[in-house]
């Protein structure tokens, strides 16, 4: 059973935690990395990733931090950001294995899982703009097997 009360808070923090993480990981990229966002990106060219793959990283990570923090269309932004996430999962499975202790694809995943039941769950409390219905799933509820 959900809690109709508490379940838009609920999302309300969630929403948050994921748009202050993706700020963080842009402050990580732009003023803590000794090489910068250039060593960043050069990393990434490196390990094979063409620039568009990039560009969509930062686009990804801007959504994240603008989008979802006011509640700006956030089911939508979060499903935007769920390839991100899941390259970034195996980016560091093939490289570090699954836990987290040797930096591997265990928090990753766990965004991933945050991200989908944020565009789940819906806006939350206090959004900006309502995210539009899912095309897919406002045809009315399913019936019964009989």
């Amino acid at each position: 059973m959900i809690d109709q009360r508490t379940a838009p808070y609920a999302a309300l923090f969630l929403r948050l935690a994921l748009g202050y993480l993706a700020i963080a990981h842009l402050y990580w990229k732009f003023a803590i990395r000794e090489d910068g966002l250039a060593g960043w990106w050069a990393n990434l060219n490196t390990n094979g990733y063409p620039d568009f793959v990039v560009y969509y990283v930062l686009a990804a990570e801007f959504a994240g931090a603008l989008l979802l923090i006011p509640g700006i269309f956030t089911r939508w932004v979060a499903l935007f950001c769920v390839p991100l996430m899941v390259a970034a999962s195996q980016y560091w499975l093939v490289r570090r294995g699954f836990f987290f202790t040797a930096a591997g694809a265990e928090l990753p995943l766990l965004w991933t899982v945050g991200l989908l039941v944020q565009a789940g769950l819906g806006d939350g409390a206090y959004a900006l703009k309502a995210s539009p219905p899912f095309p897919f799933l406002d045809r009315g509820r399913a019936q019964p097997a009989e």
